[in-house]
């Protein structure tokens, strides 16, 4: 259940840090950056067995 909704999370953000709608063209790489953070934050949290 955990798993299921930490995907559908991950893949809204990686829909969102997509640059290419008008409006978020200005926002550069942070966007991909918060998301780079919490895979990264995910990836330790599973090699450390806490999900």
């Amino acid at each position: 259940m955990l798993i299921n909704l930490i995907l559908i999370f991950l893949f809204l953000m990686l829909v969102g840090a997509v640059p290419t709608w008008p409006h978020s063209k200005s926002w550069g790489y942070y966007p991909s950056g918060g998301l780079a953070t919490v895979i990264l934050i995910l990836i330790f949290l599973l090699i450390v067995g806490r999900i």
